[in-house]
C-alpha cells in the first residue's frame, strides 16, 4: 500500500524553524515528484515546493523562496523542507504528494499524506 506520512510540525515563535519530513512506504520516493502544500483555515491549498524526480531541481512559492528549501534522501526515502524565519502566515496544514510533473498545483499529484500542523505564533 502506498502511503505518505508527514512530522515535524509544532508551534514555533516568528522567526525560529522546523524542519518537515515527508516518509514515503510501499514505494520509492526518488521515482515521483515530491510536492509540499498548506492549507490555512478558510483559504485554497497552495504549492508551497517541489522536487523533481529525473534532476532533482527545485521550484518555490515565491511567499517562502529564500527561507524554505526542500530535499531528499534517498537512502531513508525521505524528503524534507526545512522552514527558516517562519512568520504567522506562514501557519497551515502542510502536506506532502507524490505525482509526475513537478508543478505547483495539486491536481498534478496522486498521492498525499495525511498532513501535519505548522503554528508561527508569539
Amino acid at each position: 500500500q502506498l502511503q505518505l506520512v508527514e512530522s515535524g510540525g509544532g508551534l514555533v515563535q516568528p522567526g525560529g524553524s522546523l524542519r518537515l519530513s515527508c516518509a514515503a512506504s510501499g514505494f520509492t520516493l526518488d521515482h515521483y515528484v515530491i510536492g509540499w502544500f498548506r492549507q490555512a483555515p478558510g483559504k485554497e491549498r497552495e504549492g508551497v515546493s517541489c522536487i523533481s524526480s529525473s534532476d532533482g531541481s527545485t521550484f518555490y512559492a515565491d511567499s517562502v523562496k529564500g527561507r524554505f528549501t526542500i530535499s531528499r534522501d534517498n537512502a531513508k526515502n525521505t524528503v524534507y523542507l526545512q522552514m527558516n524565519s517562519l512568520k504567522p502566515e506562514d501557519t497551515a496544514v502542510y502536506y506532502c504528494a507524490a505525482g509526475d510533473i513537478a508543478a505547483m498545483t495539486d491536481r498534478t499529484y496522486d498521492y498525499w499524506g495525511q498532513g501535519t500542523q505548522v503554528t508561527v505564533s508569539s
